[in-house]
């Protein structure tokens, strides 16, 4: 799947002439862009595999964020900034636990208290900690070390000059390397080993089986031994430090400091992400990088590339509408409906030389929507999802 869009990619590229579509800076940004919203979509992903609905994600981010600046700032060290953000991101998950598992409280309302208490609990301990230190301040911390960069050696150099030529295929899988192998976090690195970790401990051990069990039934796990308290704990417990380690990253790879409103609605994103991944480490990863790579276009200034996008979208809608017509399932209005949206957004392409700057600005979100409406009808949550656990009701 993943080398069909990039084909696509590559005709786009070819059709429309606009090289930021793959080149290795685009690749590169859409890692940066990304990462923080993986992060949080992973975080989602282990409390609803739990059977916990967790929208707090977004204050577990602000409070990983106002950990690595503290635990980087007065240690001098990067790797301790890590550390605080785990664990200020976890300590987030362990208040959201408490609340869900042990007393009950409405999921959707014990994330949203999460979320209004991080950032005025942020801007207090910012108001403590950071006001008298030098560049800080009760909306910022000063600036922090910064973690170690990796490249694969010797292909950086090679690849730049294959990529400039812009020949098909060859120049553009050139940037694609170039963009995943050169200069990169080593946060990065580690970030993007999560995803394959994760989808190794849920599927591939007993821990990840109990976990699942916990999500879909929990009185039958229970009638098999599994505790499910404890299991629901763990795995929301780890949310709340995976959505952590996204605010990490944008505190001290996205930035050089911590910054009120750095998270900017990215846990919210991320939510949307892993819904679009249907619960799943590598859907969670493809909806990831549509966000990011929408999102890095438009940062660019790649404005000719973001109105490219028109045409794949178009496409998409198109392919879609011959889908939901095959016998098996005939939805005729459904195909009607993207055959005129796809029609519609064909002509605007031809039509039009660029986008207006409003809509280019939120091409990420109005992408994510657009995939998460069509991606709807094959979705499938964890079946106690969102539901109260009590011992030995179930009997």
């Amino acid at each position: 799947m993943l080398g069909g869009v990039f084909c696509a990619l590559v005709l786009l590229r070819v059709i429309t002439g606009e090289t930021e579509i793959t080149s290795s800076a685009s690749v590169g940004t859409t890692l940066a862009l990304g990462i923080p919203i993986g992060m949080a979509a992973l975080g989602g992903l282990w409390a609803e595999r739990a059977g916990v609905v967790n929208i707090g994600l977004e204050g577990m981010m602000i409070f990983g964020t106002w950990g690595a600046a503290f635990g980087a700032y007065f240690s001098g060290n990067p790797w301790m900034g890590l550390l605080m953000g785990i664990t200020m991101g976890a300590l987030g998950g362990l208040l959201h636990s408490v609340a869900t598992v042990t007393f009950g409280v409405d999921h959707i309302v014990s994330g949203v208290a999460i979320n209004i208490l991080a950032p005025g609990a942020a801007r207090y301990l910012s108001t403590l900690f950071f006001v008298d230190e030098r560049g800080g301040g009760a909306t910022q911390s000063p600036a922090l070390p910064q973690f170690p960069k990796i490249s694969v050696p010797g292909i950086g150099g090679p690849l730049g000059d294959l990529e400039q030529h812009h020949w098909f295929f060859v120049s553009d899988l050139a940037g694609l390397v170039r963009g995943l192998t050169t200069d990169l976090s080593a946060l990065t690195v580690i970030a993007i080993a999560l995803i394959p970790l994760t989808w190794f401990l849920l599927w591939r051990t007993a821990f990840g089986l109990r976990i699942r069990s916990c999500g879909e039934n929990p009185y039958a796990a229970e009638s098999l031994g599994v505790r499910v308290y404890t299991m629901k704990y763990v795995a929301v417990i780890i949310s709340g430090g995976l959505a952590g380690i996204g605010g990490v990253f944008l505190a001290m790879v996205g930035s050089a400091q911590y910054q009120e409103g750095q998270t900017g609605g990215r846990g919210f994103i991320g939510l949307a992400a892993m819904i679009f991944g249907n619960w799943r480490p590598g859907g969670l990863a493809l909806g990831t990088g549509l966000f990011g790579y929408t999102d890095a276009l438009q940062q660019r200034g790649a404005t000719g590339a973001v109105h490219a996008l028109l045409l794949v979208v178009a496409v998409l809608l198109f392919a879609y509408a011959v889908w939901v017509l095959l016998p098996a399932r005939r939805r005729v209005y459904h195909a009607l409906f993207a055959l005129v949206s796809g029609g519609a957004l064909l002509f605007w392409y031809l039509a039009t030389d660029e986008l207006p700057k409003e809509i280019v600005t939120y091409s990420p979100h109005i992408t994510t929507l657009l995939v998460l409406s069509l991606a709807s009808q094959r979705l499938r949550m964890p079946a106690a999802d969102g539901l109260v656990y009590r011992r030995g009701e179930g009997h």
